[in-house]
């Protein structure tokens, strides 16, 4: 399958080793995969703030750059749900009908990675190997927005190696929510205290999600409580084998 990677503008410049890491493995399952150079933002920091038309204009460019993709993956369910889900409303919004039927149409192509790994290819077991205690936190947006589900649990228990650890109250936001933490940082930093308690309650060496957006905000959070836990991005752990490991 040709398989388009939507990197997402925070990764590409925060944390590259995911977007190679999410290729590694795609790869290594037998995937052609294809990067366009010239993509560059969903729009949904833009929206959130209130910015409808500055989003609109990302999402016009998101149109043109992966109109002709076969299927297009993102590692991160937060700018999946955005392009899937908020896009077209934002269109409407805006009386832009030409538009939300471009992104209408795209958007049955548009996946989350543990989703599209997991219902879109059907496989659970990626040959991953991450000896480590392990605990997970589902993003809101893949939870509730695209109801991922159990798809990241399913191919967290096929690593060889790996201790997956139940973290108490995991539906539970992390109190990043974007420029949410930005516009109410005591609140946010309230529900981070929360995360971070629990999942230092169970005992993991790292925590892992779809989001690197809300691993930053986790990753901060227990960082300062010089705990020793650290985040990492599920593509990083699907991606580890005993001969590279990415995390």
């Amino acid at each position: 399958m040709k398989i388009d990677l939507f990197v997402t503008c925070l990764n590409d410049a925060l944390f590259p080793k995911t977007g190679q890491a999410t290729v590694a493995l795609l790869e290594r399952l037998g995937h052609e995969v294809r990067f366009n150079a010239a993509q560059t933002c969903c729009g949904q920091m833009h929206l959130n703030t209130g910015y409808r038309a500055d989003a609109l204009g990302l999402v016009r460019k998101f149109v043109r750059d992966f109109r002709d993709a076969e299927v297009i993956v993102l590692p991160s369910g937060s700018c999946a749900a955005m392009l899937r889900e908020l896009a077209p409303d934002a269109a409407h919004w805006e009386g832009d009908e030409t538009l939300r039927s471009e992104v209408q149409a795209l958007s049955g192509r548009i996946f989350e990675l543990s989703e599209f790994l997991v219902r879109k290819l059907g496989v659970e077991d990626v040959g991953a190997a991450y000896p480590h205690r392990v605990t997970y936190h589902p993003t809101c947006h893949a939870m509730r927005s695209l109801r991922v589900g159990d798809a990241p649990l399913r191919l967290l228990r096929h690593v060889r190696g790996l201790t997956l650890l139940e973290l108490p109250h995991a539906d539970e936001c992390c109190g990043f929510g974007g420029t949410f933490s930005v516009k109410n940082p005591d609140v946010s930093t309230a529900m981070l205290a929360d995360k971070a308690r629990h999942i230092l309650e169970t005992g993991a060496e790292a925590c892992t999600a779809g989001d690197n957006s809300c691993l930053m905000h986790i990753g901060g959070g227990l960082h300062r409580l010089r705990s020793g836990a650290r985040t990492v991005h599920l593509a990083e752990i699907l991606a580890s084998t005993p001969e590279r490991v990415w995390a």
